[in-house]
């Protein structure tokens, strides 16, 4: 098979969640430990960092890989899901997966997982896993697909789980109050591993994190308690962070979550370093400074043009959005043009209520089933 060949195959013999929603998604770990059998458990033969949250992990992911990259560690990075490339999901310090390795890995290893009827996420994550094995990765950073305590990824057992925050998002699947949102998040948490809690200031769902650690002698680490002396302004598109150990470093990533992430981060590189990881303060800021070029990271209030200014940004629920609006905000224009899509299973009503009403809409569908229809979201934001 030829690569686009391969990936056809792959997105019709295993649905992708992203483009058919509830279909492809198969709640509990059984096939993924079944299919992880099948390739001897590729992912004990290194370390693993995993990171969950409702947002921010992609970014949180990144950084992460970045800094490590930096302090001389092999890094493997698996996150989802891709903008433009499929391979974006499966990166060694940075570079893509190549199409011939995801082409081989299918002509060599088919006749082994089909019995198994993975779905495309189970079979790329273990994709990930093997390929990370073969490379001789120091440390893979691996990105929780959705929820955390029956996500595919939860087979792994890393030196720290991170999760990034709590919102609103695929309540169909994991709950109609951020308790229980939290609960499935909290999943994720395992014995005596550390966890790092980036936002926690819903004090139901900080308890939630704190039974669930308690429970499984995990460290519980707040980062808005650990980073008391944490500070960060914005200058044009980037942050300026201050705290005791880092004063001045610049976060090239420049979207309003991003000084959030940023403190995530910080807590969990301390937790890192105190576990035995070698991350020197030069890995720090040359992480967060160059992490677009470390790792590839696309779509977070990424400025593709000047003058006009065009910018783009990944953010898909109410809680992802509201950034996005306070961003726009800040911005200096005459006219603001917003060319906009949405897939069928998010909250509408409250994202479209948050957008500015002072703008040109450009309602659009991606190619995918779960997408809403165009015209139907034009007539959603007009009521």
């Amino acid at each position: 098979m030829t690569y686009p060949e391969t990936l056809e195959y792959l997105y019709i013999q295993m649905p992708e969640y992203q483009r058919v929603g509830h279909l492809a998604y198969k709640p509990g770990l059984g096939n993924s430990l079944r299919l992880d059998a099948v390739f001897n458990h590729p992912h004990q033969h290194y370390k693993t960092i995993h990171i969950g949250g409702t947002n921010g992990k992609g970014s949180t992911s990144h950084l992460l890989a970045a800094i490590l990259q930096q302090s001389g560690y092999k890094v493997g990075l698996y996150t989802s899901p891709h903008l433009v490339d499929f391979r974006e999901r499966i990166r060694v310090n940075g570079e893509m997966v190549p199409k011939k390795y995801v082409v081989d890995f299918v002509k060599k290893y088919r006749e082994r997982f089909e019995p198994v009827m993975p779905s495309f996420f189970e079979l790329t994550m273990e994709m990930a896993f093997l390929y990370f094995e073969e490379q001789e990765v120091d440390v893979a950073v691996v990105e929780v697909g959705l929820g955390g305590r029956l996500d595919s990824t939860n087979i792994i057992s890393p030196d720290l789980c991170v999760i990034t925050n709590i919102g609103f998002d695929h309540m169909q699947y994991l709950g109609n109050t951020l308790p229980e949102i939290a609960a499935e998040k909290a999943g994720i948490i395992k014995p005596h591993t550390p966890v790092v809690i980036g936002e926690s200031d819903d004090e139901e769902v900080k308890k939630v994190f704190t039974v669930k650690a308690e429970s499984e002698n995990a460290p519980i680490i707040f980062a808005e308690a650990v980073l008391n002396d944490f500070s960060a302004h914005r200058a044009d598109d980037e942050w300026i962070i201050n705290t005791h150990e880092y004063p001045d470093l610049k976060n090239k990533l420049g979207g309003f979550a991003q000084e959030k992430n940023a403190k995530t981060v910080l807590a969990a590189v301390a937790e890192l370093k105190k576990i035995g990881y070698r991350i020197p303060k030069e890995a720090v800021y040359s992480g967060f400074a160059q992490v677009v070029e470390l790792t590839g990271l696309k779509g977070r209030w990424q400025v593709l043009q000047e003058k006009p200014k065009i910018v783009c940004d990944t953010g898909h629920n109410a809680h992802g959005i509201r950034y996005v609006v306070e961003q726009l905000k800040q911005e200096k224009y005459n006219r603001l043009h917003v060319v906009f899509g949405m897939v069928n299973d998010k909250d509408i009503t409250s994202v479209l209520a948050m957008l500015p009403r002072q703008a040109v809409y450009y309602f659009t569908r991606a190619s995918v089933e779960r997408a809403l229809n165009e015209k139907t979201l034009a007539r959603e934001a007009a009521s």
